[in-house]
């Protein structure tokens, strides 16, 4: 019970990073070739298809930690079609969440050559979530009606868009996220009814031959508190006999800061967080793990954000592969 107070406490601080939001959190799956988790227009964006499973667990030290688990696969459809499904886990504390999204996207070639790769893509993607808070352990002296001491489940319906643009190796995407606004109903305190999100990102991949570098941006924007926070990533790639093997960085800072008084002195933080990334692609099948370590005076446990990602590539016509590295490095 106290390391769930203690959660809830540094999730109030720090909410941007932590909390179980509402739809899938914006982590860094992406950087394990998974940009479809946070954009629609990038299922079966390119030939053939993908499966991911990612599990990420936070604070290992914390009984009830945060915790993720997301399962995803798009494929092609045609020659301007994909289609893809997501189903996800997150757990928070007393808060879970579980939903389902499914996905269209509709990709638009202007060159005449298949082979470079010059496409505008637009995705749309409809899902139901179900939205959870666990009363049963909350214990007060004075009753307190608004306690209900069980499990509250409330379900909801929303939905994302998403457009992407990419010419060889340079790439952009724009997402909004959570469009229709309204979600869960489930505090009788304080409740909101605005869950949108809007990302931007941009990319570009350098090099032909047995070593490419990848450096991109990712700007996040929540409407309803107004936070912003932008990832600076660097990804390396290295071709070898079996296959590819991959690492990277990714700096992940709010634009905004928490207030916080240390020793009779007050001070303001901001999320900092500090993300190694390491891979390797053997044939069809890729695996990825990376480590999140958040740095400041005020953290609430010591230990990092370790997530694992593990994947499979199928139904890929080498006769129809890019010339370019694209539309995914490591696809």
């Amino acid at each position: 019970m106290k390391n769930r107070l203690l959660i809830l406490l540094s999730l109030f601080v720090f909410g941007s990073q932590s909390y179980a939001q509402e739809g899938i959190p914006v982590y860094f799956d992406y950087l394990a070739d998974n940009y479809y988790l946070v954009y629609p227009s990038m299922a079966g964006i390119g030939e053939g298809g993908k499966i991911r499973l990612t599990a990420r667990k936070q604070w290992f030290s914390v009984d009830e930690a945060p915790n993720l688990q997301t399962l995803n696969a798009h494929f092609r459809v045609g020659e301007k079609s994909g289609v893809g499904g997501i189903i996800f886990n997150d757990a928070n504390g007393f808060h879970s969440q579980t939903g389902i999204k499914f996905t269209y996207a509709h990709h638009l070639r202007f060159s005449r050559d298949l082979r470079n790769l010059n496409q505008l893509s637009f995705g749309l993607s409809a899902g139901a979530i179900l939205s959870s808070l666990d009363e049963t352990e909350f214990r007060s002296v004075i009753p307190d009606p608004i306690i209900t001491g069980t499990k509250n489940t409330v379900g909801y319906f929303n939905v994302d868009f998403g457009m992407s643009y990419n010419f060889l190796e340079f790439y952009a995407h724009v997402a909004a996220l959570n469009i229709l606004g309204s979600g869960r109903d489930l505090y009788t305190a304080i409740e909101f009814d605005n869950l949108r999100r809007y990302l931007l990102s941009v990319g570009y991949v350098f090099g032909k031959g047995e070593w490419q570098i990848e450096p991109s941006v990712l700007l996040q924007l929540t409407e309803f508190t107004q936070e912003k926070t932008v990832d600076i990533n660097a990804k390396v790639y290295r071709e070898v006999s079996f296959g590819t093997v991959w690492g990277g960085l990714s700096y992940r800072r709010s634009f905004d800061g928490a207030q916080f008084q240390a020793n009779g002195s007050f001070g303001e933080q901001r999320l900092q967080l500090f993300t190694p990334i390491v891979g390797v692609n053997y044939k069809n099948f890729m695996f990825s793990y990376n480590y999140s370590y958040q740095s400041g005076e005020i953290r609430l446990d010591n230990g990092g954000f370790h997530q694992i990602t593990l994947g499979y590539n199928f139904g890929q016509d080498t006769e129809k592969k890019y010339d370019c590295k694209c539309p995914a490095v490591n696809l």
